[in-house]
């Protein structure tokens, strides 16, 4: 089980001051714009800025690089602060990519989130599922009239004033497992994924649907297999577009493997020593379904650094 004292997860942790109480303060969203310490947080196509280097660090830029018209509570998503620094979020919206500061470029933040600071991928994750909510919030759910943001951007109010309805950001509950016999670790892969890759059983929870229960449910369903001895282990912001990954691991009861709701194309057991030996090839270091098998591996008495074969998600919008 994670202990504060061990690594977080990637996009994770207490980097920032989200300044909630001062959304509603529009002098001090005045302030902030007007102080030259504020920097933005671009955002094109669902890609996140970053500066060239080995390794490469996020690009924020200053405010004053903005058009002036955007530099208002309706283009601007405020994040927080960090230290004595304010970063709003916006995105750009065009067909080609903009022109940006030389030495700089757009990546898909899957690639590089391994690589760059923890704050800085915390940061870039947290403007990315903003945006996300964001443009699939355009209209009310209840109306279908135009939304306005309020609140600094972290509230959607329809434009009817008969209707008024709020829509807040939501994130998406799952849960992720590593279902073990002791021995063997149970991965499954899904036939999109590139071929050889297998990971840790994952599914959303559904409504009126305990933790627990969702982790019991996914793995019957997907592989047959049932569990008990469940236990959370850590849980991971994933904003791609809007999950947040809650992690547990689980002891197998059965040990067949019978793929009974056709989400994977294909699920079995593996020993340490294949994991070891670059059999199969894992998820990215950067995720927690690789922390989960991390874990797993080193109960065995194992060094994780042996691990082979985590490569890196596709590169997807």
């Amino acid at each position: 089980m994670l202990t504060m004292q061990q690594q977080r997860n990637v996009f994770a942790g207490p980097y920032l001051d989200r300044a909630a109480h001062s959304r509603d303060d529009p002098a001090w969203f005045a302030n902030a714009l007007a102080d030259p310490r504020s920097r933005a947080v671009p955002m094109w196509n669902s890609r996140s800025l970053v500066a060239d280097g080995e390794p490469p660090k996020a690009a924020f830029l200053e405010l004053s690089t903005l058009p002036p018209e955007r530099l208002n509570s309706t283009d601007l998503i405020l994040l927080g602060r960090f230290g004595d620094v304010s970063y709003f979020a916006y995105e750009i919206e065009s067909v080609e990519a903009p022109q940006m500061p030389a030495g700089t470029r757009f990546e898909d933040l899957r690639q590089i989130a391994s690589v760059l600071p923890a704050e800085e991928a915390g940061i870039l994750g947290y403007a990315r599922a903003m945006m996300s909510w964001r443009r699939r919030h355009r209209f009310c759910g209840s109306c279908g009239a135009r939304t306005l943001p309020a609140r600094s951007g972290h509230v959607l109010v329809c434009s009817d004033p008969g209707c008024r309805s709020e829509q807040f950001p939501r994130i998406d509950p799952a849960i992720i497992v590593l279902v073990s016999d002791g021995d063997r670790a149970l991965l499954g892969r899904q036939a999109s994924w590139p071929p050889g890759r297998y990971s840790t059983i994952a599914g959303f929870v559904e409504p009126g649907e305990s933790l627990e229960d969702a982790v019991a449910r996914e793995v019957g369903e997907e592989t047959g297999i049932l569990v008990d001895s469940i236990e959370y282990h850590s849980s991971q912001p994933w904003p791609f577009p809007a999950s947040l990954m809650l992690g547990f691991t689980a002891r197998a009861v059965t040990q067949e493997v019978r793929l009974r709701d056709q989400e994977l194309e294909d699920a079995r057991w593996f020993t340490r020593a294949q994991l070891a030996a670059g059999t199969p090839l894992l998820p990215p270091r950067q995720s927690i379904s690789f922390r989960l098998i991390e874990h797993w591996y080193e109960a065995g008495g194992r060094d994780a650094r042996d691990i082979a074969g985590a490569i890196p998600w596709p590169s997807s919008r």
